[in-house]
């Protein structure tokens, strides 16, 4: 059966009845196998999927949405296909369910960068889908969450976020603004810094792997 995104998966070395589901979404201008060189190291039980973003910008790079620039150099965001993508990737998820023996209450999104910004997206608008979001080096933007999704229970879901603090790309003060957006909506979230730029150091990954495994 043809999916609605292309992805690379690592089946879980160790079988269940269901077997949680951890999706990567990589960031602008990559592609899949760009995450999907962490499947080796992550947890043995989890369907690893590495997803490619649907917009093609040629030469193997693909985005969730356009990052566009104004005269005067000023960046903004394509939020219409951020929502679109935001909604492709939840369908996608029902699709992998529908498609291997994965459980839907242990869906687990980790996301770099662009990836970041629409797991946590994806997780805000639809908390019941998701248990667990890992967003490395990206921020909120509460412009492509559902409508209405401060009314949603976010009592189950759990976040780790994390950015570099010299990171060129997002600036770490925007991921700083996320900690007190979370827990105005009572989320339980871990957040750290560390002293990298846009990119993920071999101690980020290993505090989001023991975040996932505690």
């Amino acid at each position: 059966m043809k999916l609605s995104l292309e992805y690379l998966i690592r089946e879980p070395k160790i079988k269940l009845d269901k077997n949680p589901l951890l999706l990567l979404l990589h960031g602008y201008g990559s592609n899949e196998e760009d995450l999907f060189s962490f499947a080796t190291e992550l947890p043995e039980e989890y369907y690893v999927v590495s997803a490619r973003a649907p917009y093609n910008m040629q030469y193997g790079s693909y985005a969730w949405y356009a990052i566009n620039f104004d005269a005067d150099e000023n960046k903004f965001s394509d939020n219409e296909q951020a929502k679109s993508s935001r909604d492709l990737i939840l369908k996608f998820v029902d699709e992998l369910i529908a498609t291997y023996p994965i459980d839907p209450k242990n869906v687990i999104l980790t996301g770099f960068s662009q990836g970041a910004i629409l797991s946590y997206a994806v997780a805000l608008s639809h908390p019941d889908r998701i248990s667990k979001v890992v967003a490395l080096s990206g921020y909120v933007n509460d412009e492509i969450i559902a409508n209405n999704y401060q009314n949603n229970d976010f009592s189950k879901l759990k976040i780790f976020h994390s950015h570099g603090t010299v990171d060129q790309v997002i600036p770490v003060d925007w991921a700083r603004k996320t900690s007190p957006f979370l827990e105005k909506l009572n989320i339980n979230a871990t957040y750290k810094e560390y002293p990298i730029g846009h990119g993920v150091s071999p101690q980020n990954f290993y505090d989001f792997k023991s975040w996932l495994l505690a």
